[in-house]
């Protein structure tokens, strides 16, 4: 009985890290903003200018969002030069942040 509990409690501390670690995933995509980042770089690599381009805000809202997401493992950064390139390197994230967004735009067409 006692190797039970033990197995049970050591299960219940795995499930524990597993929820952590999900929340965290969900709290990094939690802004909008870092949401358009992802599906920017959905596309391809990109440098702070390009993303700009496309996402309006500006330069010191971007670099926090960006520093985030590299924080968090979500994207990766290399330097060319004088400019510094983004690419995404959890796919992970990707996959979900795509099936919440098809599926709520999914939703939202059924309601029209």
């Amino acid at each position: 009985m006692a190797r039970r509990q033990a197995v049970a409690a050591s299960a219940n501390v795995e499930t524990d890290e597993v929820f952590e670690m999900a929340a965290e995933v969900f709290r990094v995509m939690s802004a909008p903003m870092r949401l358009k980042i992802i599906s920017s770089l959905c596309n391809g690599e990109k440098n702070v200018s390009q993303l700009l381009t496309e996402i309006g805000t500006t330069q010191p809202n971007m670099s926090q969002h960006l520093n985030t997401l590299y924080l968090a493992g979500v994207i990766g950064k290399r330097r060319e030069g004088v400019q510094i390139f983004y690419r995404i390197i959890n796919d992970r994230v990707v996959t979900l942040c795509r099936a919440v967004c098809t599926q709520i735009a999914i939703e939202s067409d059924l309601r029209a």
